[in-house]
């Protein structure tokens, strides 16, 4: 399920959405969430990845909760997507639209895709490996294996006019949960920004 609106920078922020989340996760869990997670291992290890090194975006998140009982808040925006992504046990991505070339496409990588990113503390260009999953426009990767990295060029804050979010879940998370999750998400983007516009389209692959 991708997300695409027009932000306007106005209106109050929503508070406390991500604390929200973390709790709910810790004390009332989605029945589907362990299956769920334990169904995207099983996707990065049929393409070559190691789920226990490199996660999903969920995954991830959610083992850091597991160990602080929080999420530190990163951006007003970036917090927004990662409390629907915390609560409802599924990888949720938001990127910067205006910085793409090209329409946002999944594919299999050859392995010469330049991906940007920080190690150490220094930018970087590193290279998917060859059959990997990911994420990309015409000019590289844009989230490397499926969901577990993004990059930096597309990264989304909240300077961000036009943003494009992605919902990504298998046949163990109801395709009803899928839709409240998107909702929630709708929802608490509009209270940030008061007068966006959102478009919603559910995509299935074969």
């Amino acid at each position: 399920m991708s997300h695409c609106h027009s932000s306007i920078m106005s209106g109050p922020a929503v508070p406390a959405a991500l604390a929200q989340a973390c709790q709910q996760m810790l004390n009332d869990d989605v029945p589907w969430a362990n299956a769920h997670l334990s169904d995207w291992d099983n996707v990065f290890k049929a393409f070559g990845a190691k789920p226990k090194r490199t996660p999903c975006s969920a995954t991830a998140l959610r083992k850091r909760v597991l160990k602080d009982c929080s999420l530190p808040s990163l951006d007003p925006v970036v917090d927004i997507y990662n409390a629907v992504s915390v609560r409802y046990a599924i990888p949720v991505g938001g990127e910067n639209l205006a910085a793409y070339s090209g329409a946002p496409r999944l594919t299999l990588a050859d392995g010469s895709e330049p991906f940007d990113t920080f190690k150490e503390g220094e930018p970087v260009v590193e290279h998917p490996e060859p059959g990997e999953v990911i994420w990309r426009d015409d000019l590289g990767v844009t989230c490397r294996r499926w969901n577990w990295r993004q990059g930096v060029r597309t990264r989304l804050d909240i300077q961000a006019r036009t943003m494009w979010f992605i919902l990504e879940s298998l046949l163990s998370m109801p395709l009803a949960a899928l839709e409240e999750a998107g909702q929630e998400l709708v929802n608490n983007l509009q209270q940030l920004m008061p007068g966006a516009t959102v478009q919603v389209k559910l995509l299935e692959l074969a």
